[in-house]
């Protein structure tokens, strides 16, 4: 029985080890758990840059082996020529009031921040009422954000400036020292060979029509829902967002 002590000790250590390990490697995001946290240098309309601080967590249900879904995503900047800090936010998921947003840009005209999205999934596309080009905008008015149609939105902002498609770069935006360059940034988005790359690049104002090359690799194509009466449900949320 002597001899099954050293034997045991070594396991007891071996699994401790391991025990760490995985603690350390599910820190560090390896196993898609906790989330990230980056700064990145945008370029708005006028030429002028500023810094703002994006991050977003992981959590809800997956099947085993799975990547742990983000559920939050947040960006925080300060308004140029003021102390203000302005946060906008979305949440990912199944729940009626997840706005499930990608940020695509963001700006500041006469002193009003804008910021351009698109939908994560046809789900959300019908949630915030099937937009065409397929963009959900908004304002901060001071307060809060607030919705605003395609009209209101400013035309000196034509082309995304905030990194996109972020879940395949977040290793590498997490693990970057000091923010990432406005040319960093627009170098990134130049490596997606992604088919709705046109669209993400805010370079439509007009409706996208069935007979268009984009249509069916964009949010337009997807289904519209229908009830059990088999006419069409409509749904809509609201963005989150405000003084942080």
């Amino acid at each position: 029985m002597r001899n099954l002590h050293p034997l045991l000790k070594q396991i007891t250590k071996l699994g401790l080890l391991v025990m760490m390990g995985v603690s350390m490697s599910a820190s560090a995001g390896l196993f898609g758990i906790g989330g990230a946290s980056w700064k990145e240098e945008i370029l708005l309309h006028d030429g002028n840059k500023i810094v703002v601080n994006r991050s977003q967590s992981r959590g809800g249900g997956h099947e085993i082996g799975q990547e742990v879904p983000v559920a939050e995503h947040k960006i925080t900047f300060m308004l140029p020529g003021s102390h203000e800090a302005i946060t906008w936010g979305t949440t990912f998921g199944s729940d009626i009031n997840d706005s499930n947003l990608i940020l695509l840009a963001l700006d500041v005209i006469n002193g009003e921040p804008y910021i351009a999205t698109t939908n994560a999934g046809c789900i959300a596309y019908n949630k915030w009422g099937r937009p065409n080009p397929p963009y959900v905008f908004f304002k901060y008015d001071g307060k809060a954000w607030q919705r605003i149609p395609l009209e209101e939105f400013p035309a000196e902002i034509k082309e995304a400036n905030l990194i996109i498609g972020i879940q395949q770069h977040e290793r590498r935006l997490d693990s970057h020292s000091g923010a990432l360059s406005a040319e960093e940034v627009k170098s990134i988005n130049a490596e997606s060979r992604s088919p709705e790359v046109r669209h993400l690049r805010l370079s439509l104002r007009e409706p996208i029509k069935p007979s268009d090359a984009l249509f069916q690799n964009s949010k337009v194509s997807c289904p519209v829902p229908t009830g059990p009466d088999g006419k069409p449900i409509q749904m809509n949320v609201k963005g989150e967002g405000g003084k942080k």
